[in-house]
């Protein structure tokens, strides 16, 4: 992964082999990050995402291997208890193009992976919202 920084704006780009939520929390640590809004687009071998079911409060996991491109990429990158937090959504694409996505959990590039990440001068911590079951924003 290398990637370069233009104001509050990062452009990076992951390679073939790497973890995409990974090289996000690297990205984030080394810059200090605590909150951004993330974009991307690329192509992965394997990736995992997740349906969350509100009346279990649970999440639900579909995993995918093959050739894939990612239709979307988009999500947050905030704290939760002060600590590094990100929030990913994926979608990708097989080649009938059929399309699949969720929750990312994990997706492992097997090309390029190009992404932009907008740093937003701020803090927005997370709480378990028990009622609802998930990490929400805490304003």
């Amino acid at each position: 992964m290398e990637y370069r920084k233009f104001d509050d704006k990062i452009i990076a780009r992951i390679d073939k082999g790497e973890e995409i939520l990974e090289q996000v929390k690297n990205i984030a640590l080394k810059e200090n990050i605590k909150l951004a809004n993330i974009n991307a687009l690329g192509a992965v071998g394997e990736f995992t995402v997740g349906v969350f079911k509100t009346g279990e409060k649970k999440y639900y996991a579909n995993e995918f291997k093959g050739d894939f491109e990612i239709v979307s990429l988009t999500g947050t990158i905030n704290t939760m208890n002060g600590e590094f937090y990100s929030h990913l959504h994926m979608s990708a694409g097989d080649i009938e193009g059929k399309v699949f996505g969720g929750h990312l959990n994990k997706a492992i590039v097997s090309a390029t992976c190009e992404m932009i990440i907008y740093v937003i001068n701020g803090e927005v911590d997370r709480y378990k919202d028990e009622d609802i079951g998930l990490n929400l924003f805490k304003f």
